[in-house]
């Protein structure tokens, strides 16, 4: 091999050790990998920033914002839950919901799709007496999987539909990956309604997530106000007010701290510590003018609007691990108060407030709902579902499906470029104020485009120094014994084996042009190798950490590392077995 050769795959070497090490945010690798590709020489500097102008970042940050749009609806979400609701049996409702996840994770962000049904699912499992994990993880899988259906349904769908467009000058369209994609949903879904019996049962979620939904979970502080309805009224009179939903577990008068009866009257002034489920305690602090610890009033003894309750994750790189609320100073500096935390397999005893956080822990943040997805992003925490939905009018609410179907429309027919065609849906959603400008900003993961920006020089390296072609030629030699169905095998077990400890963009980044020289090299044509390098690096059923959908479920469904592959590595046999002959049907060699 040449130095240029030598020093690309350093490069590709160096950045997956950095990435395995997990020091640095993924954005910050491939920043890192971009610089040192510049100061060895294998990407020049003028060649440096072409990522930014790619059509896979303008997709990927257009498709961000489409999805927020979405998502802001709550149309999807009522839908769904509603179908869900009429289903009484748990199997069947999880199966339901996976069902649903999944087709939804094909038009949305999969994370997004999943997050507006967890809360829904966890409320089911706690009607039925059943443990959150039966649905969870299913859902997560489901997810993965529906986002190989389209285009926008995942990264690495868009990056192989640009490295074709290179190979053979025509792109993956938007419905080209549907007939694969959804078969190998309905083959998931089968899989998961009889394969969810390999979850194991000992897995206590009345200490994960259910903890945290159930009424003496949500503790807030309310004063009530000048004027309040249930002044005057005895603490037994305010439950059966809201028919024993709500109960009053602390009154607070002035410096006094009394134990709180039956009998205790309520007055103005009085601070009541109530705890419940929260879309009922929102409804309690509007309807008996109450207001919320850490609320400004306005002076007429009202609460601002725009108050709500957001359940979070915390991420695996979040700066809240090691750290409690009182330390960061979340209410005095953020505006924000943690109301409740739950954690897997135990019981927390301290106050929320005092509670060191660690990953994995399932957070309840109360604030300015226009501020709160903001502040999660910058704590490094994954939103379960705001509280509130369908904050837009009925018009804006279903213009923002409509605008989607058209950008789906007019990109699958080719009448327009994809990146032009979700860039100008992106746009009308902020024009017609479907989705209000800070909104989409906040929608759009930067460090993703980051990464995506500085890594497709990096990839492209790979090509221009002729890297790609040696592994590409070392694969061929070891495959060139091996049947058709043998060599696209190899592929997407590879990409499916990377995957787990890299990002799944990055996966196909680096892949994807091996992939293609790969089928070059055995005389075949590129797509079969294409498309299961983006069905390999979509499915990631291992682990909780290689994407955000499974870290999503660690905490709320009380899961640990290894539970994971009990149903994951079944699955994933499965995907290798049933996927490579539909990639072969398919997309014929």
């Amino acid at each position: 091999m040449t130095q240029p050769q030598w020093l690309s795959l350093a490069t590709l070497g160096g950045m997956m050790a950095l990435f395995l090490w997990g020091r640095f945010r993924y954005d910050v690798t491939a920043v890192i990998a971009l610089l040192f590709a510049v100061a060895i020489g294998v990407v020049s500097p003028d060649a440096a920033f072409t990522g930014f102008s790619d059509d896979i970042v303008v997709i990927v940050g257009s498709a961000l914002v489409l999805s927020a749009a979405v998502q802001r609806s709550g149309m999807i979400e009522r839908l769904l839950q509603s179908l869900a609701q009429r289903i009484r049996k748990p199997q069947r409702q999880m199966l339901v919901l996976s069902a649903a996840v999944g087709l939804s994770s094909g038009f949305i962000k999969n994370v997004g799709a999943l997050a507006m049904l967890m809360p829904g699912a966890v409320q089911m499992a706690r009607r039925n007496k059943a443990s959150p994990s039966l649905y969870l993880m299913p859902m997560a899988f489901a997810s993965l999987l529906g986002g190989l259906t389209t285009l926008i349904g995942t990264s690495p769908n868009i990056i192989v539909s640009r490295v074709r467009e290179e190979m053979t000058g025509e792109p993956f369209r938007m419905f080209d990956y549907l007939p694969t994609g959804l078969a190998l949903l309905a083959v998931g879904l089968v899989f998961l309604s009889v394969g969810w019996r390999l979850l194991p049962t000992d897995r206590h979620a009345a200490q994960g997530m259910s903890e945290a939904i159930n009424i003496s979970a949500y503790v807030i502080e309310a004063t009530v106000t000048t004027g309040s309805p249930i002044a005057g009224l005895s603490v037994a009179e305010f439950v059966e007010r809201h028919e024993g939903e709500v109960e009053v577990a602390g009154l607070l008068r002035g410096d006094m701290r009394g134990e709180v009866t039956p009998e205790t009257h309520i007055g103005e002034g009085d601070v009541l510590i109530l705890s419940g489920e929260p879309n009922l305690l929102e409804q309690v602090i509007g309807a008996d003018r109450l207001a919320l610890a850490g609320d400004d009033e306005d002076g007429s003894g009202h609460k601002p609007d725009g108050i709500g309750v957001i359940e979070a994750v915390v991420h695996a790189d979040s700066g809240l691990i090691g750290r409690t609320a009182g330390r960061l100073q979340m209410r005095e500096r953020l505006g924000i108060n943690l109301l409740a935390i739950s954690r897997e397999g135990e019981t927390i005893a301290n106050k929320p407030g005092n509670t060191v956080l660690q990953a994995g822990d399932v957070i309840v943040l109360q604030g300015p709902l226009d501020t709160l997805p903001a502040r999660l992003a910058e704590m490094g925490a994954l939103p379960l579902a705001e509280r509130k939905i369908g904050l837009g009018s009925k018009r804006t609410r279903w213009l923002s499906l409509a605008i989607l179907a058209a950008a789906m429309v007019a990109a699958g027919t080719g009448f327009m470029p994809a990146a032009l065609a979700f860039f100008a849906a992106a746009g009308l959603t902020v024009i017609t104020g479907a989705l209000p400008a800070d909104e989409a900003y906040k929608a759009i993961e930067w460090p993703i485009l980051i990464m995506l920006a500085a890594l497709i020089p990096v990839s492209a390296s790979l090509q221009t120094t002729g890297a790609s072609d040696v592994i590409a030629t070392l694969l061929a030699d070891f495959a060139v014994k091996l049947p058709a169905w043998g060599a696209v095998a190899l592929i997407l077990v590879a990409a499916m084996a990377v995957t787990p400890f890299l990002n799944n963009a990055a996966t196909v980044l680096v892949m994807a042009p091996i992939a293609g020289v790969f089928a070059q090299q055995l005389h075949y044509r590129p797509e079969a190798f294409l498309i299961a390098t983006a069905v390999g690096a979509g499915c990631d059923f291992l682990t909780p950490i290689g994407h955000q959908c499974n870290t999503l479920v660690l905490g709320p469904g009380g899961y640990r590392f290894g539970d994971y592959a009990r149903l994951g590595a079944p699955l994933s046999l499965l995907v290798v077995l049933i996927g490579t002959p539909l990639i072969l049907w398919f997309w014929p060699l």
